[in-house]
């Protein structure tokens, strides 16, 4: 495995996965690119080294193939802005004219590849069976398309002279250009700036973090948060708990929490982590208070109450004036501040002040010489509506990839460039 840093691409054609699935208006227009961003430095790297650029992302989840809704083709505009620099689009990955287009690829020139999703091969899941389909023909369509994903890979592979995988966010995804396209490229392989930036983020947070470490846990359930909660409770010193996941251990504790969410299944999950955390003498930090409201929307009533006796009829919606208060102090004491999911429903700005408060103490600790980790959930789309990216150490571009790095599940993604 080589690193960026030290390889030579003079001359080379490095073909790099980006992680180019940016949201877009019903326009077609980029209202996000932050991962766009994020990748220029790995693309500049190979131009100034006297190389060449095939960028391969996925955008969506296109259900046919192919569907203008989800073309990349609608990027490039974007991409050019960001790179200073021309971006030539091919029509699709497989076809005569990328070949033809990759082949005569001269240095310093950038080209865009189709959406990789347009081809079932890149996911290596088959598509377009019946709804009655048998157990059996389910299985000749996924052998089917496993047998054509291999032909995919060698396809991608033979358009350059390296491979650079520089889209953390799609790291966890055993798919054909993040995990299969490695093998192809056994001494030429390396990962981009995003992606080392990214292990050595987490790696750094995870394994030597300065103390006190804090980590924010927010998000609507505990059940889709209890993995990395039991991986943080044997790294953190603290947590704090936000988010509509509150109201269940509210709940479980015999409090009452109106229409809030509540998941009464995963009653005994949060009294088990109320117990480990008392055991491993880790704090747990809940608001005492939440603003409710009288409906899911920005026009309801809304008013104030303790969170564990919201009256029937109103449900949590954002931590109240106190939980504000107790969340910045603590935030304040931490060294090391890792913050997953917002602790309200950002989205509506009237339910967003909880989250605007705990991203405005994490930008104060990080000003007094605090790290500060933020990603996953909807942390990074909340910091960079609040105009805060820049106030933190670092910004994850992974989600999903992040959390189980976290917690410590082996990616596709790293391990096909590290083997």
């Amino acid at each position: 495995m080589f690193k960026i840093d030290s390889y030579d691409f003079k001359g080379k054609r490095a073909i790099i996965r980006v992680d180019f699935n940016v949201p877009l208006d019903a326009e077609g227009h980029v209202t996000d690119d932050t991962r766009i961003r994020a990748a220029i430095p790995t693309i500049q790297k190979v131009l100034a080294g006297g190389g060449s650029v095939i960028l391969m992302s996925h955008l969506g989840r296109p259900k046919k193939n192919p569907d203008p809704k989800y073309s990349l083709s609608q990027i490039v505009g974007a991409i050019e802005s960001r790179l200073g620099h021309k971006v030539v689009f091919a029509g699709d990955c497989m076809g005569d004219e990328a070949a033809t287009m990759a082949r005569n690829l001269k240095p310093g020139e950038v080209m865009l590849l189709e959406n990789l999703r347009f081809y079932a091969e890149e996911e290596g899941k088959p598509r377009g069976l019946a709804e009655d389909a048998t157990e059996e023909q389910k299985a000749e369509a996924k052998k089917a398309v496993k047998a054509s994903q291999k032909e995919f890979v060698k396809k991608l592979a033979s358009y350059a002279d390296c491979y650079i995988n520089d889209a953390f966010g799609t790291a966890h995804r055993a798919h054909a250009s993040t995990a299969l396209i490695a093998d192809y490229f056994p001494t030429d392989k390396m990962f981009g700036y995003v992606m080392e930036n990214e292990l050595k983020a987490i790696d750094g947070v995870m394994q030597h973090p300065a103390r006190p470490f804090c980590a924010i846990v927010g998000g609507s359930k505990v059940s889709t948060k209890i993995t990395i909660i039991e991986k943080l409770m044997e790294q953190v010193d603290s947590i704090i708990i936000g988010g509509g996941m509150t109201f269940t251990f509210d709940a479980a504790q015999g409090g009452k929490v109106g229409n809030s969410l509540c998941e009464p299944e995963m009653f005994p999950v949060a009294l088990e982590i109320i117990a480990k955390a008392k055991e491993k003498g880790i704090q747990l930090v809940m608001s005492p208070d939440a603003l409710i409201a009288d409906a899911f929307s920005a026009e309801a009533h809304t008013a104030e109450a303790p969170s564990n006796a919201i009256p029937d009829g109103w449900m949590g919606v954002d931590i109240g004036e106190e939980g504000k208060r107790l969340f910045r102090e603590h935030i304040l004491g931490c060294k090391t501040i890792l913050w997953n999911g917002p602790v309200g429903v950002f989205e509506i700005d009237k339910f967003a002040t909880g989250s605007k408060a705990v991203a405005e103490a994490i930008a104060e600790a990080t000003s007094k010489g605090a790290y500060s980790l933020i990603g996953g959930g909807d942390s990074v789309a909340c910091i960079n509506k609040l105009g805060l990216a820049d106030k933190v150490s670092y910004v994850s571009t992974g989600g999903g990839a992040l959390l189980e790095y976290m917690e410590g599940k082996e990616l596709p993604g790293v391990a096909a460039i590290r083997k």
